[in-house]
């Protein structure tokens, strides 16, 4: 445990709340949350890096084990032109609909943090009134 880890020393004539108790906890546990961020990202980044490289591995081997193969059945140039036309075509849609999801996690992204700040909005001011009816019971 790292000396900014440690948890402070207390002593018995010092006064704490409970109050202190939980939020100093529960930052720890965020704090740790929040640091492990980076190291989840790489992670799930070389996860799906390899996952891709795979599968462009597979079509890479399925190439070069073909290419002999449909090479010596010589298909006419424009069969296969048309058929790379048609491939291209096949392509776009898949293409547009990629970009089209990250736009849409994106905007749901932003929303989330707009709901989440405005909770933590009403939540301050939850708690503003809650310590102003609290203090007219100690006043």
């Amino acid at each position: 445990m790292s000396k900014s880890n440690t948890p402070p020393i207390i002593t018995y004539d010092e006064k704490i709340s409970i109050c202190d108790i939980m939020k100093n906890s529960s930052s720890q546990i965020i704090q740790k949350l929040e640091s492990q961020i980076p190291l989840r990202f790489q992670q799930y980044s070389d996860l799906y890096s390899t996952y891709l490289h795979t599968l462009d591995d597979i079509f890479g081997s399925c190439y070069l084990s073909e290419k002999e193969f449909f090479d010596k059945i010589n298909i006419d140039q424009n069969i296969l032109k048309t058929f790379q036309t048609l491939a291209q075509l096949s392509i776009q849609p898949c293409l547009d609909q990629i970009d089209m999801y990250a736009k849409y996690r994106q905007e749901i992204t932003q929303m989330q943090i707009s709901v989440l700040k405005t909770y933590d909005n009403f939540l301050h001011t939850m708690m503003e009134s809650y310590g102003k009816a609290l203090s007219q019971f100690y006043t």
